[in-house]
This record gives structure tokens, sequence and C-alpha cells, in this order.
């Protein structure tokens, strides 16, 4: 399904890339020093068929703990590739290359200075040559420096150009063990760039390098889903893609079925260019996906403005009118056409999140439900990408360090580490004062 990027094996086992099979991953939302906390979660991830696990790994101390995690998958028989999640530590990620199958890193974030950001790759590709280890240049939407904003705004052209940079650096360097992603939790904004750098890529080297592709801070249940399907299947459907994450605010084992779910939709012609023109559904969930994947790109791309669920089913049975409904506003809302209710962005959470984002995210949704549609609510684990990451947002909730959050509107913190425990009130407060004064 995917097209003919450069190939290679993560790991010397797990082919990516040239065609080969869609390669379906997760993360864990584990403490990465909680090593039996993350072999357990490790084992259910691959139980459940995920091709590679991503942990994070922020800096010298988690790298040892990874590396004892590894350690005990692999005695116990486990093979599926780990990835190891850095930000901002260069030092962390030249530790991690002689323990990782795979490094996830932003080179800008490396140092503000670009020359030294530039050494500090160019000492990461070394490396892992040496080691034979993969990395994963992941850049996101919210997370693009002064240098390239300043040039091209936080634009889905920003994030082209400032990751064909590092490419044209991998090349100089005859290193091709690269992935690449450019995440957003507008599906606009993502599927634009990733098309934007599949033909920069294909005009500059002649073919891609394999994309990761997903939407950052889906958030959860359906919504999440929807989201998910909308912006992957876009862009599987038209041949870009070689491995994927749906990034839910829930049990990131969750997160591996409905990935499977999309390829598997994809596979069936569940797209714009397919052969279905409804759906045949085993159940909700496979319903959901298919009709994302079916409807979602024509509406993305304004071909179309509505869709009809007739002769539809699941498991079956004809769609319900309430059932169809709820769907086509999820649907409408994810693709950015039409807003029924207020619009989240949450992360799904990692080893640097210290509170239950879970359970905060749903009673964040409860509380605000009957805010004005549109209105956009971000509920991030931590500062580290947090901020960046809600750049959309119009209020966000930040947990910074254990017991505390800071609230914000827009990107400006206006109540710092306030207790847990008042924060969703105060989130309230803060914005009915707002509407107030509207």
């Amino acid at each position: 399904m995917s097209t003919g990027s450069i190939s290679f094996r993560i790991a010397g086992r797990v082919p990516i890339g040239g065609g080969s099979s869609i390669l379906v991953q997760t993360m864990c939302n584990t403490s990465t020093d909680d090593i039996e906390a993350s072999v357990a979660q490790c084992r259910a991830m691959a139980a459940a068929g995920a091709d590679l696990i991503r942990l994070t790994t922020q800096g010298l101390k988690q790298v040892e703990s990874l590396r004892e995690i590894k350690r005990r998958l692999r005695a116990e028989g486990i093979s599926t590739p780990l990835v190891a999640d850095i930000h901002f530590l260069a030092d962390a990620a030249l530790a991690a290359a002689s323990v990782a199958d795979k490094v996830r890193i932003n080179p800008g974030n490396f140092a503000r200075e670009h020359e030294v950001a530039c050494s500090k790759f160019r000492e990461l590709i070394a490396l892992c040559r040496e080691h034979g280890t993969t990395i994963r240049i992941g850049l996101n939407h919210g997370s693009l420096g002064e240098r390239i904003t300043q040039r091209y705004g936080a634009t889905p052209l920003a994030m082209k150009e400032a990751v064909m940079e590092w490419l044209r650096m991998c090349v100089e360097e005859d290193f091709f063990k690269v992935v690449v992603s450019l995440k957003a939790s507008n599906t606009i904004v993502m599927v634009e760039a990733y098309r934007l750098l599949q033909a920069a890529m294909l005009e500059e080297f002649g073919r891609p390098f394999p994309l990761h592709l997903g939407v950052t801070e889906a958030g959860g249940g359906d919504e999440g889903r929807i989201k998910s399907a909308v912006g992957i299947g876009t862009l599987l459907g038209e041949g870009i893609g070689d491995t994927i994450r749906v990034s839910l605010t829930e049990n990131p084992v969750h997160e591996i079925p409905a990935g499977r779910l999309i390829v598997r939709a994809v596979s069936e012609g569940y797209t714009p260019y397919g052969s279905r023109t409804r759906i045949e559904a085993d159940d909700w969930e496979d319903f959901i996906i298919k009709g994302s994947c079916l409807w979602g790109p024509s509406l993305l791309d304004r071909k179309t403005d509505d869709f009809s669920l007739e002769g539809s089913t699941i498991a079956g049975a004809p769609v319900s009118e309430e059932d169809g409904e709820r769907f086509r506003d999820m649907l409408l809302q994810a693709c950015r056409r039409r807003f029924t209710k207020p619009e989240y962005i949450a992360c799904p959470g990692c080893g640097r999140t210290l509170y239950d984002l879970e359970s905060t995210f749903a009673e964040v949704k409860r509380r605000t439900a009957h805010l004005a549609a549109g209105i956009k609510i971000a509920v991030m684990g931590c500062v580290v990408n947090g901020p960046g990451e809600m750049a959309d947002a119009d209020y966000g909730y930040v947990g910074e360090g254990r017991g505390h959050v800071t609230l914000y509107r827009g990107k400006e913190p206006v109540l710092r580490r306030i207790p847990q425990e008042e924060a969703i009130d105060k989130l309230l407060a803060l914005i009915e004062e707002d509407q107030k004064k509207r």
C-alpha cells in the first residue's frame, strides 16, 4: 500500500518503505523509569500486534531505564523494535543511539543556535550509522522554531521546509535509515504538510523517505478515532505513508486495533478513489473509521459538502438516523467543515505526564460541553510540548509538575501552577469571564 519510498529494516527485522505493509505503532504512557510498569505495557502492546513501541526518553537516566526494559523484553522473546522519544536533550539522543532501535528527535530542538543543532545532528547520524539505529525526524505543527516561522509563518509550507533542511543533511551524510513525520492536530494542516513534503522529496531526491502519519493530540473516544482516520486515511488513500500511529487519550493498547482498522478500510477501497459507496461495518468503531476514510477526504478537500448513509449497515442492520446524525456531526467537525460543539485537543499522555490525563480530559469535556460550538480547549500532559502543540487552542490545561496545572488563554499562561483539584473550576471561570467581556 505504501509508495516506492526508500526501504530498510528497523532493528534488522521490521521492513519499512518500498511498498512494505503499513506498520502500526503506539507509545507507552508509563514512566520509563517505572521499569515494571513499562515492561508490562510493552508486553500488552506486543500481544495486541504493535509493530513498534515508543517510550519517553527525556534524559540520560531514562536511556538506562530503556536499556533495562529492552533487555527484559528480549529475554521474554519480545522482539518488537523500541523507539526512544526525545525532545530537547541532544546528549540523550546520542546515548539512546546505542540502545534504542529507533530514535525520535526534532533536530531543531537540540540548540537555540542552528549551527550547533546541525553539528549535534551530524553526531547523531554518525552514531546511528555505527549502531544500525533508525532516526525519525518528528516535526509537529506546534514545534516550529522562530527561524522557520519568521520566513514562512506557522504553515504547512513551513513544516515542509524545516524537514527538508534536515533531510538534505541526511543525504549529504549518505544516511537513509530515516523516517519523517509532520503531525498537527488540525487535519487540514496535517494533510497539506505531508502532501507538500511528499512532492518535495520526489522532486529533489527522486523518491521519498518513509513517512510516519498521525494526527497529534486527536483526543479520545469516537472523536479521536474519526479525526485520526480522516487525516491518516486521506493520505494512505493517496499512497502516502509507511507507518501510522493513532494518538488516543486512552489506554495506548487501544491505538493498535484502531490503526489496523484504518489500514484495512483503505485496503478494502473505503476511500473516495476506491470502489465503495456505502459502509458495511462489523461494529460502531469499524463504521466510524470506514466512514471517515470514505467521506473524510472529499469533505477535507471541499470537493463535497455532505454525504449519504443510505444503504450503510452495522453488523448487517441499517444505521439508525440518530447514529447517522451523530457520526455526520463528528465527521464534519473533524474535517473542519461545520462545528456543532467545542473542539478538544488532547495529547495521549506519556511518561512525562504526572496526572490522570484520561479521567481529567473526560471531566473537562463533560463540564465544558455546553460551551459555544467551535471553541477550542486543549488538555495536555506536560509543559515539554504542551504549550507548542496546543497552538490552535483558545484555552489550555497543561500539567506542570506533580499536582499542579497551568491554564492558558491562547499561547499565554494566565494562571500558573495552581492545584490540580482547583484547575477545572478555574478554567471554567476563566472562559466565562472572557465570554462576559465579549
